[in-house]
C-alpha cells in the first residue's frame, strides 16, 4: 500500500503518469474554464443576463423545441464530433508512434478534452436554462422553483463520467505503467461516457418533443432526419470499443469483434426502426458511415498522415432489421426486438463478415464461427430487447412493470459481461517457441527491412485455420515516409506443418516494435523479433540477428512493453472494480432516466410485455 501511494506522489516518468507540471497546467486550465462557465450559469439563473436564454429560444424556434433542448443539442453535436476526431487520431498516434511524451505533447488530447468538457457543458446547459417553467412532466426538482430535464442530467452525468477518466488515467499509469491499448479500464471510461451520452440526447429530444413551443406545428422531415442522425451517433458511440480491430492491432481475441458489432447494431438499429419507421436504419448506418469515413480520411489521409483505419458498415444488420419489421411480430415490440437481435447475430453478422473479409486486416476464419455464434446470439437477443425498450420509451409506449424491465436490463448487462469475459480468456502455450530466419530486404530510407522464415515448435502449435499468424511492426513513427505510416502487418503464408514465410518485408530498426504473434482459438501469444532500447522504461534492445529461437510468451508483455506487473494482484483487481462500479452507476442512471420519462409520458395505460404496439 505504501508503495502504491508513493507511485501516485512521484513525478511522472516516460512509462508512467504524466509530468506533474503538465497535470497542473491541464487541471488549472480546465478549472478556469469551468469557473467562467459557472459564472455565466449563475448570471443566467439570477436573471442578470438575458442573452443566453434569448439565444436558446432563437435556436429552439427553428426546430420548434424549447431552448433548453435546442441549444444543448446543437452544442453537443459540435463537441461530440470534435471528440470523435480526437479519439480516432489519438488511437492512430499510439499505433504509429507509441506512448505519449505527456498529455500536452499529443495534439489529439486537446480535441478529446475539449469535446468531453463541452459535452458535459451541453448537459449542464439543459439543466441551467429552464427558468420560469418546469421542463416537462419528468423534470427533476433541484430547488423549490428549479427543475431540470432528465435528458440534461444524463448528458451531464455521462460527460462527467468521461471527464473523470482523465485524472484516473494518470493515476492508473502511475500505478501500473502505460497500457498502450484502447481497452485500458480508464480508457473505457473516457470512450464509454461519450458513447452512452447519445442515449441522454435522444431522451432530451423526446422531452422537448412533448413540450413544443408551438404545439400545433407538426414536426417535418428535418426533425426526423436529426433523430436519425442521433441514432447514427449512437451506433458510432457504441462502436468505439472496436477501434483497435479497425486498425488491425487488437490486443484481445478476434471473437470479441463480431460480438461488439452485434451489440452496437442491435441496440441502435432496433431502437431506430421502432422509433422512426420504415427505412430509417439505412439513414442511420449511412450517416454513421459518412462520419466515420470523413474522420478516417482526415486521420489516415494526407492531412494527419497517420495509420489508416476501416470500420463496420452495419448494412447487413440494417437489412435484417428492416425485413423483420415487416412481420406481424413487430406489433409485439419486445418479442420483435429479441427476434431482430437473433437475426442480426446470425444473418446480419454473416453479411457483415463479407465486408470484414474484404477490408479489415484480420478476416474471420471459419473455425471461429461456433464460438462467434455462441457469444453473439445471446448478446444479439439481449441487445435487441434493450433496443426495443429504448424504442418504446421514445415512442411514448408503456414499458413493462418495473420488476420486469429491471430484470431485463440486469440480464442484458450480465449476458454482455459474460460474453466479454469469455472473449478475454486466453491460453499461453507452455514450452512453445519459434525459430526465425531473417533475410534482409531492400532498405526504406536507410532503415533495415526483413522477411522471415518461421518454424514453430511444436509444429502443431497452430491449427489449419487460425485467427492470425502474423508479424506486426508498429510504433515506428507516423508520416508518409514511414512504412505503413507507422504500422505494418504481414499475414504469414503456410508452406508446411509448422512452417510459415513472409509475404512482404517488415521493418526491424529505429523505434519499430516488431513481433511475431498468433491467435488460434483461446491461444494468444507472441514473441519479439526486434525491440528498440527504451531508456524511459529501462528496457534493453531485443536484437534481430539473421537467425534465432525464442519462446512464446503472454502477448500483453510484448505489446504493452511499458506496462508494470510489479504490483500485488489485489491492487489491480481493486482498481478495476472501481471502474466497474462507476460504469454500473452510469448504466443504472440511464435506465432510471428512461424509465422516469416513460412513466411520466406514456400515452396509454400500462400493459404487459407482450402488448401490441406499432413498430413502424
Amino acid at each position: 500500500m505504501h508503495e502504491a501511494i508513493g507511485r501516485l506522489a512521484a513525478p511522472g516518468t516516460e512509462g508512467g503518469g504524466a509530468a506533474l507540471d503538465q497535470v497542473a497546467i491541464m487541471t488549472g486550465s480546465a478549472g478556469l474554464i469551468a469557473l467562467a462557465l459557472l459564472w455565466v450559469g449563475y448570471l443566467h439563473r439570477t436573471r442578470r443576463i438575458t442573452w443566453l436564454g434569448a439565444l436558446a429560444d432563437r435556436i429552439g424556434a427553428v426546430f420548434n423545441r424549447p431552448g433548453w433542448v435546442a441549444l444543448p443539442i446543437v452544442m453537443f453535436l459540435a463537441t461530440i464530433l470534435t471528440a470523435l476526431l480526437g479519439f480516432i487520431w489519438d488511437v492512430s498516434l499510439h499505433v504509429g508512434n507509441g506512448r505519449d511524451e505527456g498529455p500536452l505533447a499529443n495534439p489529439a488530447h486537446y480535441f478529446i478534452l475539449a469535446g468531453l468538457f463541452f459535452l458535459f457543458t451541453a448537459g449542464m446547459l439543459a439543466i441551467v436554462l429552464p427558468m420560469d417553467e418546469k421542463p416537462g412532466a419528468a423534470a427533476v426538482r433541484i430547488t423549490r422553483t428549479w427543475y431540470a430535464p432528465v435528458g440534461g442530467i444524463l448528458i451531464a452525468g455521462a460527460g462527467l463520467y468521461a471527464l473523470i477518466g482523465f485524472p484516473l488515467d494518470d493515476i492508473w499509469h502511475r500505478m501500473f505503467g502505460q497500457d498502450v491499448t484502447l481497452w485500458g479500464p480508464t480508457h473505457l471510461m473516457l470512450i464509454g461516457g461519450a458513447g452512452l451520452s447519445l442515449v441522454g440526447v435522444l431522451l432530451l429530444e423526446f422531452e422537448g418533443s412533448r413540450n413544443r413551443p408551438d404545439p400545433d406545428r407538426a414536426d417535418g422531415r428535418l426533425i426526423w432526419t436529426l433523430r436519425a442522425f442521433a441514432f447514427g451517433g449512437l451506433i458510432i458511440g457504441l462502436s468505439v470499443f472496436q477501434v483497435e480491430f479497425d486498425f488491425g492491432v487488437e490486443q484481445f481475441r478476434l471473437v470479441l469483434q463480431p460480438m461488439l458489432i452485434v451489440a452496437a447494431a442491435t441496440v441502435s438499429l432496433v431502437a431506430a426502426r421502432a422509433t422512426l419507421g420504415a427505412f430509417s436504419t439505412f439513414v442511420v448506418v449511412g450517416f454513421a458511415a459518412v462520419v466515420r469515413g470523413v474522420v478516417a480520411f482526415l486521420v489516415g489521409g494526407p492531412i494527419i498522415d497517420a495509420p489508416r483505419n476501416v470500420f463496420p458498415l452495419y448494412l447487413g444488420a440494417a437489412v435484417v432489421v428492416e425485413l423483420l419489421a415487416l412481420l406481424p411480430l413487430a406489433r409485439k415490440p419486445l418479442w420483435w426486438g429479441a427476434a431482430a437481435g437473433l437475426a442480426v447475430a446470425t444473418v446480419g453478422v454473416w453479411l457483415e463478415s463479407r465486408w470484414v473479409d474484404a477490408v479489415f486486416v484480420d478476416p474471420w476464419p471459419a473455425a471461429m464461427w461456433p464460438e462467434l455464434l455462441a457469444m453473439s446470439v445471446p448478446t444479439g437477443i439481449a441487445g435487441g430487447v434493450v433496443g426495443a425498450l429504448l424504442g418504446m420509451v421514445l415512442r411514448g409506449e408503456p414499458l413493462p412493470r418495473p420488476p420486469v424491465r429491471r430484470a431485463m436490463m440486469v440480464a442484458a448487462v450480465l449476458i454482455v459481461a459474460a460474453a466479454t469475459t469469455n472473449g478475454l480468456i486466453v491460453r499461453v502455450p507452455d514450452q512453445a517457441s519459434a525459430t526465425v530466419a531473417l533475410r534482409d530486404a531492400e532498405p526504406v530510407d536507410g532503415g533495415r527491412m526483413v522477411t522471415a522464415d518461421v518454424r514453430l515448435d511444436p509444429a502443431d502449435l497452430v491449427g489449419s485455420d487460425p485467427e492470425w499468424l502474423q508479424i506486426l511492426a508498429w510504433q515506428g513513427g507516423v508520416g508518409s515516409d514511414s512504412p505503413g505510416r507507422g504500422l505494418v502487418v504481414d499475414q504469414l503464408r503456410r508452406v508446411g506443418d509448422g512452417h510459415y514465410v513472409s509475404t512482404k518485408p517488415v521493418p526491424a530498426h529505429g523505434s519499430w516494435k516488431t513481433v511475431l504473434r498468433l491467435q488460434d482459438g483461446r491461444t494468444l501469444t507472441a514473441l519479439p523479433i526486434f525491440m528498440p532500447y527504451d531508456a524511459g522504461i529501462g528496457a534493453a534492445e531485443v536484437a534481430a540477428p539473421p537467425e534465432f529461437t525464442r519462446p512464446f510468451v503472454a502477448e500483453i508483455t510484448v505489446l504493452q512493453r511499458e506496462r508494470s506487473f510489479d504490483h500485488p494482484d489485489w491492487l489491480f483487481g481493486a482498481a478495476s472494480l472501481v471502474v466497474l462500479v462507476c460504469s454500473a452507476i452510469l448504466i443504472g442512471a440511464l435506465s432510471w432516466g428512461a424509465a422516469r420519462i416513460n412513466d411520466r409520458y406514456s400515452i396509454t395505460a400500462r400493459t404487459d410485455a407482450t402488448a401490441p404496439v406499432t413498430a413502424g
